[in-house]
């Protein structure tokens, strides 16, 4: 009766630890705000790409450059200036994507400049690739601008209360002269504080 007893119990544990560590996967609104903590989240990330790129965009100085052609840019990596691990290539992405969805510039990604050019040598000198069709070393057209930005944060924090200010800035080059054309920031502060206990 023991052995039983004993057997049966168990399997009770045994099927109870299986389903407490059962877990549920769910899709969520990838636009939602995030609120899990206080670094920098998914809903900054959207909120700086989409006000760069508006402010861009809706620039009367970018309008006069972009009237009659499409020029070339070139996008930096955002450099991040703050105290966090922070993905900038993300927010580089995301503005770029933007930016060439607007249809008022084209792009260069020298990310991939490398890539490129073993793809250039592979087609010249492999053998393999026919000559009349090979593309040929010199033909790439060069970015007329640079995009580039920076992303800053300051941190002020005590017993019952944490601060977090942070400010990205962006700028438009023209290559040639130097001449910052385009400049804006926007601000985001995230505020946490001790959670006081009712009774």
């Amino acid at each position: 009766m023991k052995k039983t007893l004993f057997i049966a119990s168990a399997i009770s544990i045994a099927l109870l630890a299986g389903c407490s560590s059962k877990q549920v996967v769910s899709y969520g609104d990838a636009t939602a705000v995030e609120t899990t903590d206080i670094n920098f989240g998914s809903t900054d990330l959207q909120k700086v790409a989409n006000e760069m790129t508006d402010s861009l965009i809706a620039s009367p100085v970018i309008g006069s450059l972009t009237q009659n052609k499409r020029p070339v840019v070139f996008v930096e990596r955002i450099k991040n200036k703050t105290s966090e691990h922070i993905d900038t290539e993300s927010i580089t992405d995301s503005i770029s994507t933007k930016v060439l969805r607007s249809g008022k510039f084209r792009f260069v990604d020298m990310s991939r400049v490398e890539s490129v050019k073993k793809q250039l040598q592979f087609q010249q000198e492999g053998g393999l690739v026919d000559p009349t069709k090979a593309i040929q070393f010199g033909k790439q057209i060069g970015a007329e601008y640079m995009l580039y930005g920076n992303l800053s944060s300051i941190v002020k924090a005590n017993a019952d209360k944490k601060d977090v200010y942070y400010k990205f800035t962006m700028r438009l080059m023209d290559l040639e002269s130097g001449i910052i054309e385009w400049a804006d920031e926007t601000e985001i502060r995230k505020t946490r504080e001790k959670a006081s206990v009712g009774w």
